[in-house]
């Protein structure tokens, strides 16, 4: 059967973190303010940071800060400063690429899990086996493995050496994310967190004596976003995952809205628990979680590396936006005097038939009844992005349940 993995979640911000730990994870990975490779993601500052531990801790569930970025001289100082006051905030691991950035972690906070990135290209059992005489208690593989590469891996490095493998999101053009294209075309480096996302791109090709004349890059007339990837979806080979040796299930996606992470955090948790109480049950709900999964924004799919290299059918030629099935209107607060609190997030209607969407995997159609302002004003809709808002709904949610419109 394998071991009891862990599933794993990304958080942008403190309300999705929440979400992430309301709908399922084991454990949520976040960025602070620097030294992530996601410098656009929202971020969490110290105090959210605090808070975020906190919550997840008072639920059972681990916190796991990103400080992958490739250093220069002049990050080292700051490093060593973050670490400082992350001793203090006990995050339960650390997710670092650099070996410089992990010596700093190794010296300043010894009591926190040192977690090597994919960022790293681990591809094979030696490196695993380095990492883990330097201290690190867990490796993320290299996106690039195949399923009996990681089975190989698995039998090669200690038993309490854990495996980390990406299973869902988002999938890279470069070696495990090591990509130039951004400095190049816009000088934002993305192994320093500012990827610009060139490889969703048009392209053309120009002839250096014809300038203005566009050549357009077609591969067999397929299209030209030559570099974009479909998405990396595993829900319906959790069975090999397990029996490969993997501990920790990694979705993709810090840049994400709470809508999407509490879709798919749902969805995989259901499919583990699922396939662990009886294989035959995962099988027969199989449709349901195709059907779920499908709901959040996606690129299409495919199993990436897994069951060996990838060929054109990976690749979208035609176009680099994504499909989306469902608007994502909010989150649910508090409640008072039969008002739930919401921070708007799309606009929607008195009078309108929308969705409540539950950790346990319900969905359930509710009318929005009553919508009022922090004036204590009636408003006929929510116009406003962020606005605060009280709303009355014809069926009766639950604080941290999502509020979605079928688009």
């Amino acid at each position: 059967m394998g071991r009891h993995p862990e599933l794993l979640i990304p958080a942008s911000s403190l309300e999705v973190l929440k979400t992430a730990v309301i709908f399922g994870a084991d454990a949520v990975y976040i960025g602070g303010e620097a030294f992530g490779l996601r410098a656009k993601a929202k971020n969490f500052s110290m105090e959210d940071m605090r808070q975020g531990i906190a919550f997840a801790h008072e639920h059972g569930v681990k916190v796991y800060v990103t400080a992958n970025i490739l250093a220069h001289n002049s990050d080292l100082a700051g490093v060593r400063e973050y670490f400082e006051e992350l001793k203090d905030i006990k995050p339960d691991g650390l997710i670092i690429a650099d070996p410089g950035v992990f010596e700093i972690a190794k010296e300043v906070c010894p009591e926190i899990e040192r977690h090597i990135s994919t960022q790293a290209n681990n591809t094979n059992y030696g490196t695993y086996n380095f990492w883990h005489k330097q201290g690190a208690s867990r490796v993320v593989s290299a996106r690039e493995l195949s399923l009996e590469e990681l089975k190989e891996l698995r039998a090669n490095i200690p038993e309490d050496l854990e495996i980390e493998t990406f299973i869902h999101g988002a999938m890279c053009i470069s070696y495990s994310g090591r990509c130039l294209l951004s400095n190049y075309f816009t000088g934002r480096d993305a192994n320093q967190g500012s990827c610009t996302h060139p490889c969703r791109w048009k392209y053309a090709v120009v002839e250096e004596t014809r300038p203005g004349e566009y050549m357009p890059v077609y591969e067999n007339e397929r299209g030209t976003y030559i570099f974009n990837s479909k998405d990396l979806c595993m829900i319906e080979h959790i069975p090999e995952l397990l029996e490969a040796g993997i501990d920790s299930l990694k979705i993709e996606g810090r840049m994400k809205t709470a809508l999407y992470v509490a879709t798919v955090a749902r969805t995989y948790r259901k499919a583990i628990d699922d396939y662990q109480k009886d294989p035959e049950l995962y099988r027969k709900n199989m449709p349901w979680y195709l059907e779920q999964i499908s709901n959040c924004t996606y690129r299409q799919f495919t199993t990436g590396f897994f069951f060996g290299k990838p060929d054109e059918t990976t690749q979208i030629y035609d176009s680099n936006t994504y499909v989306k099935e469902y608007t994502y209107l909010g989150i649910i607060g508090p409640e008072k005097d039969g008002l739930y609190r919401i921070e708007q997030r799309n606009k929607f209607s008195v009078g309108e038939t929308i969705e409540i969407m539950k950790p346990n995997g319900e969905n359930i159609e509710t009318t929005v009844l009553q919508i009022i302002n922090e004036e204590g004003e009636e408003q006929e809709s929510a116009p406003h992005s962020k606005q605060v808002l009280h709303i009355k709904l014809s069926q009766t949610p639950q604080q941290f349940d999502i509020l979605r419109r079928r688009e």
